[in-house]
Formats: C-alpha cells, structure tokens, sequence
C-alpha cells in the first residue's frame, strides 16, 4: 500500500506499527540496500581511526619493547578478561536481539537489549575502576590530570622508573580504551533507542533495519576490544 509520502510496509499484526519507508527511496528493499550499505561505509570509516591507533601502538612497541612490557604488567589482566567475557556475551545477546527482531518476537528482543545493556554498563563500571586506580598510583589518564606529560604521569611507584618513555604505554592505553569506552557509551545511547521503539512495536519482521544496524555496530565495539585485551593486558 502506498501513500502519498512513501510506502508503507504494514505491520504484521497486533501490537505492531506499520513503517512507512523514507520518501526518497522507492521500495522497502531499496531502503534496507541503501542503509546497509552506508553503515559498513561508516563501519569502514570506524576502522581506519583504529587502525591509525594500532598503527601508532605497533610502532611504539617496536621502539620499546620494554616499556610496553614493564607497563603491561601494571594492568589487571583478570579484569580485564572478566570485560572481554562480558562483551563477548553481549555481542551474543545482541545477536539474538536482532533475531528477536527479525521474528517479530517482540518480548524477546526487548529482554535481550536490556541484557545488552547490563553487559555495557558492567564493562564501563568495570573500566572506570581501573582507571581510577591508575590516576591513583600517578598513572594518569592524562585527560583528568592535565595534557602535560609532567603534570598527569607521576608514578608514585616508580614502577616505569627504570624503562624509557614510560608515558607512553599509559599515553595510548588511556587514548585507545577510553576512544573504545565512548564508542560502548554511544551503543548503549543506540540500545536504549531501540529499546524505546521496540515497546511501542516499531520493529517486526518486516522492518527491522534500525535493530540489524545497531547491532552491527556494536559487535564492531566487541571486535576492537578483543584486539585491545591481548596488546595492553596480556604483553607482558
């Protein structure tokens, strides 16, 4: 059926709402192509700023290896694998929240969103502790203490004394992990979005495009911090 400002998939039945597709689009289908499509150009564009960071890591790494492992081991490996589980289990639960979607299972996807976002927010508390134990021991992060290298990074411990540059494993812990955790805020802000349209019965079997997109990409928020986990906690 269609109207005058666009066509309109109807709902499958009821507690449903009917989508109508954006005027500029022609067919549902050409709408989900066009959406999907703009998104892994987003994802790619994502990518590319990691990569530069990895970039940067690999090649400070290269230069002090020692300095890297000195710092690694000031890291908490086992929170950090508690957060890699965690994420790893919200990635599931996401999964199955777009299946939900998919199905028209609309109880389902609500309760597998909601647990999405228990796994963002034990991440992020999780994540907050361990920098507030850091800024503790005078290992910064430097956005809290000041942008000089003299002013936030003042081992009290002197536990970097004796390797060199030994700001710079924090300097790109703090800059990588806390681009990550701004990056698990906004999924979460995108989850809760979700979660507000799905009660009303927005999403259903035949629209689910929103659902399928969000969920992208915070399983690309999963695939970063499995990367992150290994070089920072595990390189010593």
């Amino acid at each position: 059926m269609s109207h005058d400002h666009g066509f309109v998939v109807p709902a499958p039945g009821d507690g449903f709402l009917p989508h109508t597709v954006a005027h500029h689009f022609d067919t549902p289908t050409q709408e989900f192509q066009a959406a999907k499509l703009g998104f892994w150009l987003f994802l790619a564009t994502e990518i590319l700023l990691f990569g530069g960071l990895f970039a940067a890591y690999f090649f400070f790494h290269q230069e002090y290896p020692q300095t890297f492992h000195v710092g690694g081991a000031q890291l908490n490996w086992v929170l950090g694998g508690v957060n890699t589980t965690v994420l790893l289990l919200s990635s599931f639960t996401m999964a199955m929240g777009v299946r939900s979607a998919q199905t028209s299972q609309k109880r389902k996807m609500l309760i597998y969103c909601w647990l999405t976002m228990l796994g963002a927010a034990i991440f992020m508390a999780i994540k907050c502790y361990e920098w507030s134990v850091k800024y503790q021991h005078g290992l910064g992060p430097p956005v809290i203490a000041g942008l000089n290298v003299t002013d936030w990074f003042k081992d009290y411990g002197n536990v970097m004394a004796d390797v060199p540059h030994g700001h710079l494993f924090f300097a790109l812990y703090y800059t990588m992990t806390g681009i990550h955790g701004l990056h698990v805020l906004v999924g979460a802000g995108l989850i809760l979005w979700i979660i507000r349209d799905g009660m009303k019965g927005r999403f259903h079997a035949n629209y689910f495009l929103p659902v399928d997109l969000v969920g992208l990409y915070w399983h690309l928020v999963d695939l970063i911090w499995i990367f992150l986990f290994p070089l920072f906690y595990l390189v010593s």
